[in-house]
This record gives structure tokens, sequence and C-alpha cells, in this order.
């Protein structure tokens, strides 16, 4: 009877004592995911702010803050689906990115940028571009420049889209949309790519690019290393991850990124999805 009681009790002990660490686990869990978007949110009202109360007086500056608000919209649809850290921490690039777009058109206004940014790792791999250039590929002409102009009134912050670096820079046309939209590169990307940035310093090479490498990873390339395998950031890259991140329907999948702000509106099939990019 004794040794039954005994049992009994440290039983209870042992079920009081897992309750209890799963009860702490949970409470940790959301403490985290609390903070995490508290952090993001701090960067969606910031932008908010800016999308707000900031006109653009050019076409360059309209478009780079006609980008930032899409971005706003995107981190706001995606702060309210947040349910763990990563997509809290999405939110927060998501947000950044549209404070880049931010910072690009005050600089085409010519008024102060504001404070710096974090850094971002991708954005400063994928390179800059460092001098004018306009080039005619497949009958269509294209330029890049490091500062806006009328000829360039799209602006790109820099990092990747999908799985491939694009520099930070002014282009003509915003000849990397097709590829966000569609998760994937067109057949004739490698071209243009080759085309606009050939020998231009601290951008990949047209073979390091296409598979996936950003400047100063030729060796991997020539090596035939990870780069046969298609590399961590081959096609699929980490734009591949983020539509599961928000439950595979949310904002990188099948909304504002997937079909929605990004999909079946400015970026599918209306301006960028048709026109001039038969790739």
């Amino acid at each position: 009877m004794g040794t039954a009681i005994t049992l009994i009790v440290l039983l209870l002990v042992i079920i009081a004592g897992v309750s209890y660490f799963a009860k702490n686990q949970a409470r940790n869990r959301q403490n985290q995911l609390d903070d995490a978007k508290a952090d993001a949110r701090r960067l969606v009202e910031r932008l908010g702010g800016q999308v707000l109360n900031l006109t653009g007086t050019d076409t360059a500056s309209q478009q780079a803050m006609a980008d930032a608000s899409e971005r706003y919209n995107a981190a706001g649809s995606q702060l309210e689906q947040a349910r763990t850290v990563e997509q809290a921490k999405l939110v927060k690039e998501t947000a950044l990115e549209g404070l880049y777009y931010v910072r690009a058109a005050r600089t085409a206004m010519g008024i102060d940028p504001g404070p710096q940014l974090p850094e971002e790792a991708e954005r400063e791999r994928a390179g800059k571009v460092s001098e004018h250039r306009k080039v005619d590929v497949e009958g269509q002409s294209y330029e890049a420049s490091p500062d806006p102009g009328s000829n360039t009134p799209y602006y790109y912050p820099g990092g990747r889209v999908a799985g491939r670096p694009v520099p930070q820079g002014w282009y003509s046309e915003p000849w990397w949309k097709p590829a966000l939209v569609a998760g994937a590169w067109g057949l004739g990307s490698v071209l243009l790519f080759s085309t606009m940035f050939s020998g231009m310093g601290g951008i990949a090479s047209a073979a390091a690019w296409e598979s996936g490498y950003d400047a100063g990873q030729e060796d991997a390339v020539a090596d035939g290393g990870d780069a046969g395998d298609g590399g961590d950031a081959g096609d699929g890259g980490d734009g591949g991850d983020a539509g599961s991140d928000f439950d595979g329907g949310g904002d990188y999948g099948g909304g504002d990124f997937g079909g929605g702000d990004f999909g079946g509106g400015d970026f599918g099939g209306g301006d960028f999805g048709g026109g001039g990019f038969d790739f």
C-alpha cells in the first residue's frame, strides 16, 4: 500500500513538473514573439509615417514612394498573420525594404535621406550599379545608373530575387519584377544581366549570377562546387520558403507577393506581366 501511494505521489510530481516546464516554454516563446513583433511594428509604423506624409515630386521619387507604399501594405498584412518569430522577422525585412525606397525617393528629391538604415548582408553582397549603362537586348533598350533620372526612374535597393543577386541602383525598367512574381527567371535573363553589368566592379559575372553566386564567388563556380547543385541560393532560394512561413497563402504565397499586390496587381498581369519581358 505504501509503495502504491509513493508511486502515485511521484507520478503527480512528474506530471506537475512537465506541466510547469511546458507552460514556461510556451510563455518564453510568446515573449520572444511579442518582442519580435514589437521590433517589426516599430519599423512598419516608421515606414507608414513616411508613406503617409511624403509625396514624390518627380517620376523617380513618385515611383520609389509607390514601391514604399506597397511594402507598407504588405508588411501590415504580414504583421497581422505573424505567429512565429521567423514570420515577425519577415515583416521587419519587408518594412526595412520599404524604408530603403523612402530613402531613395528623398534622395531623388534632393532632400535629407534621413538616418542610416540597418545593413543587410544580401544587399551588400549583391553589389551596386557604379556607372551609367545603356544596352540593347533582344530589340529592347535598358539603362542602369547609380543615380535617379528621367530615363532611370525605377529603384531597387539590392538583394536576391528568385535566388539571384540584383544590384542596388536605378533602372529604366524593373527587369527583376517578372522573376519576383513568378519566383523564377526567364530564359533571356542571363543575357540581359551579362550585357548590362559585364565588367562592372563589385558585381557577379553572368556565369556566377546564373548559379546564384555573388561577386567574389567566381572560384566556386569555376571549381564546379555547390554551383552545380544550385547552391543554397539557387532559383528556389529563400524566396521559396517565405510562402510556407505564411501558411502557403499568406503575403508571400498567394497574398501580397503572390496573387495580391505583387501578383495580379501592378506587377503580375499589369505593367510588368506581359510587356517587354518576353524571355
